[in-house]
């Protein structure tokens, strides 16, 4: 018995060795892809700022910047990828129906990141804008490239791991960690806390008007998530009820 255990853990490390071999691969090759375009990359992310000239301050600045970009641009390129192989190594645990939802589920992943993304892509040139006015006078912006892109890049990521909220708040209804009445009764703490989040990843001097803007997106998936939920949700088990007949007559 002991023995079998052994062949099947060497069995399942074997696996998630050969997956992560080949997730590995499929980022390392689109990140050289990246790599290639990374100028044309470079000036996709330094648009929304205007007409500025990004400063290198090290010599290694040139090379890392150029490599940076492509690593995240290598990364999201290989998501198809890399998610089926995480998604095909856990599928053995899984029932098969729920099997079914790892297709459309992936679909929904990548393209709610990629939406944040173009969201936030085209909040940055009015952020932008409102944050260099705040230099005034006495201040002048001299634009690091490594700042800048590390700003821009974490901005976007936040964007669009915030356009995730619909399929985390699916998961959690689906496996019956929350239900929807329970969200429902604190939709006003939902809400509270996707303008805190909104708030925190909008760096500029209005603390009103651009959170809610980031916000508005983010309730309107919310809320449909709460719609969707309604058709995935686990259904009420028949245990209780002849305790509430009981208890009734």
């Amino acid at each position: 018995m002991a023995e079998e255990k052994r062949l099947g853990l060497i069995e399942h490390l074997d696996e998630l060795r050969s997956r992560l071999i080949v997730a590995l691969v499929a980022i390392l090759v689109t990140t050289a892809l990246a790599y290639i375009f990374s100028d044309t990359l470079i000036f996709i992310l330094r648009l929304p700022a205007g007409d500025i000239k990004l400063r290198a301050f090290s010599p290694m600045d040139g090379f890392l910047i150029r490599f940076r970009v492509a690593v995240y641009g290598g990364v999201f390129l290989a998501a198809p990828v890399w998610i089926f192989e995480v998604l095909r190594f856990l599928s053995p645990g899984l029932l098969p129906r729920e099997r079914k939802f790892i297709f459309p589920g992936v679909v929904a992943m990548l393209g709610l990141f990629a939406l944040g993304n173009v969201f936030g892509y085209l909040m940055l040139q009015n952020m932008f804008s409102v944050l260099f006015t705040m230099f005034g006078s006495e201040l002048e912006y001299f634009p690091s490239a490594d700042q800048y892109i590390s700003f821009v890049t974490y901005f976007l990521i936040a964007t669009g791991l915030a356009f995730e909220l619909p399929i985390i708040l699916l998961l959690a209804i689906k496996i019956g960690f929350v239900s929807i009445d329970q969200v429902k009764r604190q939709r006003r703490v939902a809400y509270f806390a996707l303008f805190v989040f909104a708030e925190l990843i909008t760096p500029v001097a209005d603390p009103i008007i651009a959170p809610t803007v980031v916000m508005i997106p983010m309730l309107v998936l919310f809320e449909l998530a709460l719609f969707i939920a309604r058709f995935i949700a686990p259904k009420p088990t028949t245990a209780t009820l002849p305790a509430e007949t009981n208890a009734t007559s």
